[in-house]
Order: structure tokens, then C-alpha cells, then sequence
């Protein structure tokens, strides 16, 4: 334990996801061991992100503005939708350049012990956004977890009486992975998504 500010810094640090106590102890002694300028530049890129990003209006990923690119591009296939829980899910299916359609983001997934409910996720704008008939395909790319199972389970219910083509994304064996190392649900899911070669 340190005393007065130097302790406030890795308490705060502490709070980041992904970082313990060792990890908050040692990004604090790197900023005091920083440049001044440096960490100037940092903390305010920190206040800018806070003033500037919010959520699109549409979809709900992050932005500067009303609306995010995605939303904006006239390039994209309006029929198609595919719904993530949270915006990182968004630039690693773009990173991909294998999907050309619209994005929803629900900000999280079902999680009763955190006491996250469908209530507290982008479910009412999801069906909104399908209420116009222009979308014909929802594609869920919830995580392969247990919340992203059962957020995918709710939105199937939700979605299979509208009459919409609901898909899901594939899951599987990663490439270059051992059978011997992959657990039961991997290795089941990968024999249930099978596709014949000739």
C-alpha cells in the first residue's frame, strides 16, 4: 500500500478490465517514470474520448457522430443485419472483409448473475429497426459462452415469428488446432456445422 495519490492511481487502474493489482502497481510507476508531456497527451486523449464517442443512433456502435460510418455507407447491403454484443465484435467481423451488411449492437448479452436481463440490452431498437420489412436476414454473432448462447436463444424466440431468414455464425475447431485439446461443445458444434465437400 502507498500513500496518497500514487495509491489513488493504481486503485483506479485497478477498475480496468483485465488488470490486477500488479499490472495497476506497474502502469502506475510507468507514468510517474514518464515524460510529462506524454502523460498530458494521454489524459487528454482520455477526457476527448469521454466528451466526443457516444453510440450511433442506428446501430449502436461507437462514434464521433449522429450516425457511425457503417451506418452511413450507401455501399452496404441493407437486407442483411448482423447483430454482436459490443463494438470490438464489430471491427473484428469487419477486419474479416467478408461481410458487406448492417451491424446492431446490443451492448452486452444476457447474464443473470451480473443482472444483465434483455431488458438492459438494445432489444426494443433491434426490433424496431426490423419493423420497416427491408431487412431479410439477421445474422446473430453472439460469443460462443454461455451468455452469448442464451442471449442468441432469446433473440431466435423473438425473431423466428416475423418471418425472417435468422442464421448464426458457425462455430467450430480453430485452425490450427489438436482434436485431442478441443473440448466437448467445441468438437460437438464442429460435427452439427459439417459441410460436404463433393
Amino acid at each position: 500500500m502507498y500513500d496518497g495519490v500514487i495509491q489513488d492511481l493504481i486503485d483506479e487502474l485497478g477498475q480496468l478490465p483485465g488488470i490486477g493489482p500488479k499490472s495497476a502497481q506497474r502502469i502506475a510507476f510507468y507514468l510517474l517514470d514518464a515524460d510529462p508531456d506524454d502523460v498530458r497527451r494521454f489524459a487528454a486523449v482520455l477526457v476527448d474520448v469521454k466528451a466526443k464517442v457516444h453510440f450511433c443512433s442506428i446501430c449502436g456502435n461507437v462514434t464521433e457522430l449522429p450516425e457511425c460510418r457503417i451506418c452511413t455507407d450507401p455501399r452496404r447491403d441493407d437486407s442483411v443485419l448482423c447483430v454482436v454484443e459490443e463494438s470490438k465484435d464489430v471491427v473484428a467481423i469487419e477486419r474479416t472483409r467478408e461481410y458487406r451488411g448492417r451491424y446492431h449492437v446490443l451492448g452486452g448479452a444476457i447474464s443473470p448473475i451480473a443482472g444483465i436481463g434483455p431488458d438492459q440490452l438494445r432489444i426494443k431498437q433491434l426490433l424496431q429497426r426490423l419493423a420497416d420489412s427491408t431487412i431479410e436476414e439477421v445474422i446473430l454473432a453472439t460469443d460462443p459462452n454461455l451468455e452469448g448462447e442464451a442471449t442468441a436463444t432469446y433473440l431466435i424466440r423473438m425473431l423466428t415469428p416475423l418471418g425472417l431468414r435468422v442464421t448464426k455464425l458457425a462455430s467450430g475447431l480453430p485452425v490450427g488446432g489438436d482434436l485431442e485439446y478441443a473440448d466437448e461443445l467445441t468438437l460437438g458444434r464442429a460435427f452439427e456445422g459439417r459441410h460436404a465437400i463433393s
